[in-house]
C-alpha cells in the first residue's frame, strides 16, 4: 500500500490473505500469478508478506492470529476518516472486530462485519 499514490475514496484498494499456512499460499500464488514477495517485519505480530506485479504492490499476506479465524481474502476500502466511516458502519448495523488502529508510517484501518455477515476493512493512507 505504501508505494503507490493514494487510492481514490470509496475504491477497493487493498486485499489480504490470512492464512494458517504462509509459505504453502506463497508458494501457490507466485506460482500461479507469477508474483513476486518482499517481507516486512511488523514486530510482535511478526512477519507481514507483500505480493507484487511487475514492481508493484498488489496484495498482502499474513499468518492467522489463531486456529478459530478462518483462512480469508479480506478486502480495503479507501475511506476519508476510519474512526468516522467505522461508527456510520456501526450505526448503520455493522459489528466492529478490529477498532480503528494505526499501521506505522501507514495509515489507519478497522475491521467491520456489515450486517449479512462480510467482513470488510475501511482505510486511510498516510
Amino acid at each position: 500500500m505504501a508505494t503507490q499514490a493514494p487510492p481514490a475514496t470509496s475504491t477497493f484498494c487493498w486485499n489480504e490473505l490470512m492464512t494458517g499456512d504462509v509459505e504453502a499460499a506463497k508458494k501457490f500464488y507466485t506460482a500461479l500469478f507469477g508474483w513476486e514477495t518482499k517481507e516486512m517485519d511488523m514486530g510482535p505480530a511478526g512477519t507481514y508478506t507483500i505480493f507484487t506485479s511487475a514492481g508493484k504492490d498488489c496484495a498482502g499476506m499474513m499468518k492467522k492470529p489463531d486456529e478459530h479465524v478462518p483462512t480469508t481474502w479480506l478486502s480495503y476500502v479507501s475511506v476519508e476518516d476510519v474512526d468516522a466511516s467505522t461508527s456510520k458502519a456501526e450505526s448503520l448495523g455493522a459489528t466492529v472486530c478490529v477498532k480503528p488502529t494505526d499501521i506505522p508510517d501507514m495509515g489507519r484501518f478497522s475491521v467491520v462485519i456489515d450486517p449479512t455477515g462480510a467482513a470488510i476493512a475501511l482505510y486511510k493512507g498516510k
